[in-house]
């Protein structure tokens, strides 16, 4: 794989740590002399009151001979503090987003009549304890974004996401209208069946009929793609779709913004009642694909280390990644990111958070590394690229998102040299899965309570509560809408909630930050040492690690070492423990029976389009062109498993390592 990353950038994790260290360095530095300034600026000022004025002019020498040792920006920074402070302790703040000027309120009052600050600022005015504050934490919106990488989160649009996967199209559609009902945001999750995952189209082979619409929804064609969005405007600034998928990620991409464009077109046609001339069908594909919102996973890197969705060969499918990356700067897609990269799945497998970080962070790095080395800008990619992390019970998640917010921040200002809108880290969490109990189910929603609390306190962009039944099966409508509260009871009713940095200023959370930070960068260059992320790869390093953490979980589960009430203390009485009926949730006959329908249908349609699809799709990808822009055609004819086969004669298939 030595294509992907240049010969001698195999290190870029160990230049990336080394870039982190020297920013600590640096701000220790610089705490310092800020502090000492301060003492000789006041010792100065004691004696000119003293009237001792040939001390006053000894103290002067020294404060001119130290004054070059403090950087520009960081006395800027300590000039501007003032001015801040000002602005925050009024009633309301105006701020810029995209050029856009927002007014927000500083001040949430209780019904006891105590004025809550939305953001708490510190109280010291020791300019070295200042110069930590502002190069370590800084509030949120202002480098290194540790506390958020927004100045204040959305009043009108909370994080939550309403996830969903069962059955056809039809069945999650009105899942999703089930959930998202009231809310005045849609921002929908999608999970799709094995079949799918596998870039297969339903058929009635043994080991492929009964997973149809089991575990995720099926999803085959692009009119799958077109029942399963029916009904919401997927162009709607309040609308966005995610959808967990990897290995056939181009693809279904390719359907989804189709689909978007679709429903403009259709939008037109019932406004003005005829067809768009060329001009105004290219002003209506350029606005879809301008305004549509939303994530794709297509993490292709987590997949081999701990997930097992992968379909091609690695090089086939970051290839195929960075095609999606071209395309979209090229056609100006700003606001779907091109790539979620993954700790959940890495966490789910086994691993504990600080290998969830480290490589999911490591893998981020990869995708800009190669990227890079196709020439792409980083300024032009860096926002495309989203993250998704897990959040269990282990103390380290307090402080995860804002570890990752300032790596990601630091390395991309002083690594690469990224403008502001790249530094900023966007990530979802996703509450444990691996946390939940077939035991005492109940307790489930606890454990995912207390999770989505930490999630919120540090300002992830979204967040999914898991259903208190997932231990068992696919949720029911009833759970799920209790998953969903959780995180409106937190956010409409939790007291704190009205404050928005409530970590900072906190001894043992900077400590914590402090410990998993250098954790990190410590396994930055274990991997470095290993020939960067696919060198690792080669070896199965990180698929050992992970195995290696999750055995000592399970140990520690089995043996007690490690408590789990309702698991394995805390038990209760068999005659004391109420029997629990839970519904598993399959695909039906009438379902499967249905996809299968629709998919010869589709296909017999288009038997005269797709060959020629599938011929002009295999020599984009022989002759260097763009993948996805042949992608964009091929969807329209051609079915999800007739597009991986072709992708299978060009690209290969994926072979594990041994």
């Amino acid at each position: 794989m030595s294509s992907i990353i240049p010969r001698g950038r195999e290190r870029y994790l160990s230049d990336i740590a080394d870039t982190v260290r020297n920013y600590h360095q640096v701000t220790r530095e610089q705490a310092d002399v800020a502090l000492q300034l301060q003492q000789l600026d006041l010792t100065r000022t004691m004696l000119a009151d003293r009237e001792s004025f040939d001390a006053v002019a000894a103290v002067s020498q020294i404060v001119e001979e130290m004054s070059p040792k403090l950087r520009p920006d960081v006395a800027g920074a300590l000039d501007e503090w003032p001015s801040i402070r000002e602005q925050y302790a009024g009633e309301q703040l105006s701020y810029s987003v995209r050029g856009q000027e927002i007014h927000t309120p500083l001040v949430r009052t209780t019904l006891s009549g105590s004025n809550i600050k939305r953001v708490a600022l510190p109280r010291t005015s020791d300019a070295g304890e200042l110069v930590k504050y502002l190069r370590l934490e800084n509030l949120p919106g202002y480098f290194p974004f540790t506390s958020g990488v927004f100045p204040f989160k959305r009043m009108e649009e909370a994080p939550a996401r309403m996830f969903a996967g069962e059955g056809d199209p039809a069945r999650t559609n009105r899942r999703f209208h089930y959930l998202s009902a009231g809310q005045p945001a849609t921002r929908l999750s999608t999970a799709f069946d094995s079949v799918t995952l596998y870039g297969r189209n339903p058929a009635v082979i043994p080991d492929v009929y009964g997973k149809v619409g089991t575990s995720g929804v099926s999803v085959a064609t692009i009119d799958d793609m077109r029942d399963l969005y029916q009904g919401f405007d997927l162009c709607s600034p309040t609308t966005s779709v995610s959808m967990t998928i990897n290995g056939p990620a181009p693809t279904i991409l390719a359907m989804f913004l189709n689909t978007a464009i679709d429903q403009q077109f259709e939008s037109f046609r019932e406004e003005t009642g005829r067809e768009p001339d060329a001009q105004e069908a290219r002003a209506i594909r350029g606005r879809t694909l301008t305004n549509v919102r939303g994530t794709v996973q297509a993490d292709i890197l987590k997949e081999d280390q701990g997930q097992n969705t992968c379909i091609f060969s690695t090089e086939f499918s970051l290839r195929c990644m960075a095609d999606i990356q071209e395309w979209f700067i090229q056609n100006s897609v700003r606001n779907f990111y091109s790539v979620s990269i993954s700790g959940y799945h890495i966490a789910e497998a086994g691993a504990n958070p600080l290998s969830q970080l480290a490589f999911t962070l490591a893998n981020g790095f990869t995708y800009v590394e190669a990227y890079l080395a196709r020439g792409m800008n980083i300024n032009d990619f860096a926002p495309s690229l989203s993250f998704f992390f897990s959040n269990g019970m282990d103390a380290e998640y307090t402080v995860l998102g804002r570890v990752a917010r300032r790596i990601w921040a630091v390395a991309m200002r002083d690594r690469y040299d990224a403008n502001e809108r790249a530094q900023k880290m966007k990530y979802h969490i996703q509450t444990s899965g691996r946390s939940l109990h077939a035991q005492e189910i109940d307790f489930n929603d606890i454990r995912t309570t207390l999770q989505a609390l930490c999630a919120l306190y540090d300002n992830a962009n979204s967040l999914h509560t898991n259903a208190y039944d997932e231990a068992i099966t696919t949720p029911s409508a009833q759970s799920v809408r209790r998953a969903l509260a959780i995180q409106m009871i937190i956010d409409k009713e939790w007291g704190l909630s009205m404050n928005e940095n409530p970590l900072q200023g906190s001894y043992i959370v900077e400590e914590l930050t402090e410990l998993v930070e250098a954790a990190v960068l410590q396994e930055f260059d274990r991997i470095s040492d290993r020939g960067g992320v696919l060198g690792a790869m080669e070896t199965g390093y990180q698929r050992g690690k992970i195995q290696d953490e999750s055995m000592l979980y399970e140990h520690g589960k089995h043996d007690g070492s490690l408590p789990i009430v309702g698991v394995n203390t805390f038990l209760a009485d068999k005659d004391d423990q109420d029997e629990l009926t839970v519904e598993l949730a399959r695909g039906t006959d009438e379902e499967k029976e249905s996809q299968l329908r629709r998919l010869m249908e589709f296909e017999q349609l288009h038997l005269a389009e797709a060959p020629q699809a599938l011929a002009r799709l295999r020599g984009a990808a022989t002759s260097g062109g763009n993948v996805f822009e042949a992608l964009m055609e091929a969807v329209r004819y051609c079915s999800l498993d007739q597009i991986t086969q072709a992708f299978f004669d060009v690209g290969g298939r994926y072979r594990r390592n041994v």
